[in-house]
């Protein structure tokens, strides 16, 4: 689906999938939760993206340690936690994780792998900290929240979203969230628009802003060529022209390009043999196609 000056310009499906189709958005599940970690700090159930994890899970008190104390919320948004993560080099290694019976207890109980805060490291097992964090800020499960302060204010309401064996919907995108591609362009809309949507502000305005200009970065080792990552969302620039990104496994994306005034959001098959080829197709292939046809109706 390409959407441009607020009009959907294309939209297509393939095979048996259609506009009805609830696809599995993989880690753009964290994008969303990023969007719900602003929204909680806007309403004060949180100081800052900043605050410290040991305010919320006092357990890391006791820790041996120390370090672990000055983790920060803004670390795991950035891949950059030092806590412990899954092995991604196999499969084995996400099964073992999705296994745990307490997964957001076991990364904050196990050895750190590096410095906080010095390192990215892709961490799907940090990332599910974040509902967690949601969903102990809010007393409410982060699905509940979600559906109360971002959902339904976008009209959203067909979801499904898997909980891990701790009990906390998923923050990673290992089980996901799955919605419908035209659902998943409105998310993409709101954030070209600032937070805004049918003149409500929805995302505080200062969080979009600070997605789209991060002010601690790391340079990310996929997605777009010489892509950055901060806050779950990803950066770039593609032909002179900034893009910000959010990128599930197998070829799950949402684009917005501010300056073309355009989003654009792909879903594929994450059951298909050839996920990955599909995630490198689109990158390399069909989203320059759709760049070219943006680009150009926007010049004189």
């Amino acid at each position: 689906m390409v959407s441009q000056n607020d009009h959907v310009i294309y939209q297509r499906y393939f095979k048996q999938y259609n506009a009805n189709t609830l696809f599995s958005d993989q880690s753009l599940t964290k994008s969303i939760c990023s969007l719900l970690i602003g929204i909680a700090i806007n309403k004060g159930y949180l100081t800052s993206v900043d605050e410290k994890l040991v305010d919320i899970f006092p357990e890391l008190k006791n820790d041996t340690d120390k370090r672990k104390q000055s983790i920060t919320i803004r670390q795991v948004m950035n891949q950059a936690s030092g806590l412990y993560h899954e092995d991604l080099k196999s499969m084995l290694g996400i099964y073992n994780f999705l296994k745990l019976p307490d997964p957001s207890g076991y990364v904050l109980k196990a050895p750190l792998v590096t410095e906080p805060g010095k390192e990215w490291h892709y961490n799907n097992a940090a990332s599910h900290l974040l509902s967690a964090i949601i969903t102990k800020v809010t007393h409410m499960d982060t699905k509940t929240f979600a559906t109360k302060y971002l959902f339904t204010p976008l009209n959203i309401t067909k979801i499904e979203w898997a909980r891990m064996q701790d009990g906390y919907y998923d923050g990673s995108g290992l089980k996901s969230i799955s919605l419908q591609s035209a659902d998943l362009l409105k998310i993409g809309s709101l954030l070209l628009h600032g937070g805004v949507y049918d003149h409500i502000q929805i995302v505080p305005k200062k969080w979009v802003k600070l997605i789209f200009n991060p002010d601690v970065f790391y340079n990310a080792d996929w997605g777009f060529k010489n892509s950055t990552y901060a806050l779950c969302y990803y950066h770039t620039t593609y032909k002179g022209t900034q893009i910000t990104y959010g990128m599930g496994w197998g070829g799950q994306f949402m684009i917005i390009i501010p300056s073309l005034n355009a989003v654009i959001v792909a879903n594929e098959n994450i059951a298909d043999a050839n996920a990955v080829k599909q995630s490198i197709a689109f990158t390399t292939r069909i989203f320059p196609a759709i760049f070219h046809e943006l680009d150009k109706s926007e010049k004189p």
